[in-house]
């Protein structure tokens, strides 16, 4: 099996690094719910050494994600965890937590079912990070995000960008408060909030 490689990956990695080096600055226990390839967490992992990075995603793409770590071989990249987000969540509790490109890829309830879970599995002062395209007031926030939202609807149903106050709504629901909406390259954002 080779890697598998995500070229959005390397395109978006220093912007969201910026923005986590400056969040996760004081965390020590970060937990990314969807690691897709893997490649984010050895960037990440490398970048941050003070920080203990955890991956997870569904089973079909865990082998992938084991073909990044053992070759990067960092000593803060414990072995990737199995995680759906309707399934069995991890016993630990973290000070971070940090997803990119799955809020749209994932259907609403399963949106709702992430926030929800949130409290089970954090810290009281987590730190929360989410990196995607979002809609503001319902709009797009750019012609290519429209283009996106039709291909991820013609690929399912259940996909879409999501509207950002919605998605702030289970922040808050959750006891997650926002403090920082910050514009990253090709029309995405990283949204930031606290526990507590």
């Amino acid at each position: 099996m080779q890697k598998p490689d995500a070229p959005s990956c390397e395109r978006n990695r220093e912007p969201i690094l910026a923005v986590l080096r400056e969040h996760f600055a004081d965390r020590r226990d970060a937990l990314e719910i969807g690691s897709g390839t893997g490649q984010h967490a050895v960037h990440f992992a490398a970048a941050m050494p003070w920080l203990s990075w955890q991956c997870t995603d569904r089973a079909e793409n865990l082998p992938g994600i084991r073909l990044w770590l053992d070759e990067a071989a960092l000593p803060n990249t414990p072995a990737p965890l199995e995680l759906d987000v309707g399934g069995t969540w991890p016993a630990h509790r973290y000070d971070a937590v940090f997803s990119a490109n799955t809020l749209h890829i994932m259907g609403w309830p399963e949106v709702e079912t992430l926030f929800a879970r949130l409290p089970d599995i954090t810290t009281s002062d987590a730190m929360l990070a989410i990196y995607g395209p979002f809609n503001y007031g319902g709009r797009y926030s750019s012609d290519s995000n429209a283009v996106f939202d039709q291909w991820l609807k013609d690929r399912g149903a259940h996909m879409a960008i999501r509207d950002a106050e919605a998605v702030h709504a289970l922040a808050a629901r959750a006891g997650f408060h926002a403090v920082a909406d910050v514009a990253m390259p090709a029309n995405n954002r990283c949204l930031l909030w606290r526990r507590g």
